[in-house]
């Protein structure tokens, strides 16, 4: 896409990923949809672009409507670029997961602020010609994230601060003894898509946070029905009216322009290490918005 074409694209400060009817938000208008084609290909469905609680806010089917793609085969690159050529700043992610914890239960929320990714999938807009390294110790904006927990709390909601997010390759669940070993190791909450997106909103710049809707016990849980599609989704409908109403809540709380506070919008500085001569130009070009004020002739 040419430089003048993106300057025509809506601005929208915040981007909302999560399932079909998540944009369904009481209070939203003016709603718009855009189909974009990024320089990573297309992204899994149009963006929904609308006005909520004053703020330009645009939402994206991470599966695409119909839930018609895989976690693996989710093009996690081109939703997030897409994003990022829409002007986002701050992405809320919505998903479901399974517990790993006897205190967090079926229907309960989970804000985590840390990841442990066994997937095997490409995480990274860098390579071809370019080389970068991110700080990922702390992955999730605390800020963002403290907004959307407030709100829950606030609301009366059964809502958690903080734990780990174990996320996994998939299409299957977990088996028995794998489930055990990720309690064992820590782990709060299991899924299938958040730290791919994690990685890609820091190498962008963009302040992320997760929130889970944890829909089973995964399979660990001796006293728990089996994990199933039929219980998962009908625990994710009970719970997507809660992540509604927290999105708009934390959307009314959030400044109009980000700060400076969590330092996500400088995450790229001093990263790139390959000098700027030798980037091949059709990078230079692929990673624009991403890159281009880091890159010095």
């Amino acid at each position: 896409m040419a430089q003048h074409e993106r300057e025509n694209l809506p601005v929208a400060g915040i981007g909302i990923l999560g399932g079909t009817g998540l944009y369904e938000v009481d209070g939203i208008r003016d709603i718009e949809e855009r189909i974009l084609e990024t320089p990573f290909g297309q992204p899994t469905d149009a963006y929904i672009i609308g006005t909520l609680e004053g703020k330009k806010v645009a939402f994206l089917s991470r599966h695409g409507r119909g839930h018609r793609f895989l976690p693996s085969d989710i093009n996690f690159r081109a939703n997030i670029y897409g994003f990022k050529m829409l002007g986002v700043e701050r992405v809320i992610s919505v998903n479901s997961c399974g517990s790993l914890k006897e205190e967090i239960r079926p229907r309960d929320i989970v804000f985590s602020d840390q990841f442990f990714d066994r997937t095997r999938r490409v995480n990274t807009f860098f390579g071809g010609g370019i080389a970068a390294h991110i700080s990922f110790a702390q992955p999730v904006c605390p800020v963002l994230s403290e907004s959307l927990y407030a709100a829950g709390k606030e609301l009366g909601l059964r809502v958690h601060r903080g734990g780990t997010y174990l996320c996994i390759e998939g299409p299957a669940f977990s088996t028995k003894a794998e489930s055990s070993i990720y309690r064992l190791w820590g782990c709060d909450v299991i899924g299938m898509t958040s730290a791919t997106e994690a990685k890609l909103c820091r190498e962008a710049e963009m302040c992320y946070a997760t929130m889970n809707l944890v829909t089973d016990y995964d399979v660990w849980h001796a006293e728990e029905e089996t994990v199933s599609v039929e219980l998962i989704l009908e625990n994710l409908r009970l719970n997507i009216e809660h992540a509604k109403t927290i999105i708009k809540k934390a959307v009314a709380s959030l400044p109009a322009v980000r700060g400076e506070e969590c330092g996500c919008g400088r995450a790229l500085e001093n990263c790139i290490v390959t000098q700027a001569a030798l980037i091949p130009p059709e990078v230079k070009k692929q990673l624009y918005d991403i890159i281009a004020k880091y890159i010095r002739e």
